[in-house]
């Protein structure tokens, strides 16, 4: 049975909580098809069959509970535990040396950007555990990863329809771009903020020097 059928198999027995508990595992490092899972799931949106905000936010949160329990796993057992049991639950050694890599090289951010990295989202969550990340700040980062990844591939199920299946290759195919856009687009959103703050300071200056000279 081909990946997809599968996947319409699953939504045909079990409706809504595939998407839970499918995202959930997958973040533990269990095989699961996560995105092309959601553009499905979107497309079944798109025809009426399935309420696009509960999957929403049923996708959201099935991410994120999976990669806060990484995080914890990752925090309490740290790294020598990890690459020893971790083969039980197909974290193969050269995919943990290559998450690492990653982490020393993008710090943070790839708590971010790694969901749309293949063969790294699903240790990112063990890896900002390990390295120790204030829980606050991992959280900051995972969760609206998250929420970018679980709307952008339900968005294109939702949007698209019939053509969700060649809309999501072309996904997969210019993920780098994705990702730099929205990094972009982050970087502008924090730019423009401090901005506007740095315009109020400045206007509250001049406003403070004058009551003092009276």
């Amino acid at each position: 049975m081909e990946l997809l059928e599968k996947v319409q198999h699953l939504f045909g027995s079990y409706g809504y909580s595939v998407l839970f508990f499918g995202l959930l595992l997958e973040f533990i490092a269990l095989p699961f098809p996560g995105e092309t899972t959601m553009a499905y799931a979107g497309f079944l949106s798109y025809k009426g069959h399935l309420d696009f905000g509960i999957l929403a936010v049923l996708a959201f949160l099935g991410t994120t509970i999976g990669m806060t329990i990484t995080y914890f796993i990752g925090a309490k057992a740290g790294l020598p535990f990890i690459t020893r049991y971790g083969k039980w639950f197909l974290m193969k050694p050269d995919k943990l040396d290559k998450t690492q890599k990653w982490f020393a090289k993008y710090g943070n951010a790839l708590i971010f950007i790694g969901y749309f990295i293949p063969g790294v989202r699903h240790f990112t969550g063990y890896f900002a555990g390990i390295a120790a990340v204030p829980f606050r700040k991992f959280a900051l980062y995972a969760y609206t990863g998250a929420l970018f990844w679980v709307v952008l591939f339900l968005g294109i199920g939702k949007i698209f329809g019939p053509q969700w299946n060649a809309v999501f290759h072309l996904a997969h195919q210019y993920t780098a771009y994705i990702v730099a856009g929205i990094g972009l687009l982050l970087i502008a959103a924090v730019l423009y903020r401090y901005r506007k703050a740095w315009a109020a300071r400045s206007l509250r200056k001049p406003a403070a020097v004058r009551q003092r000279q009276k």
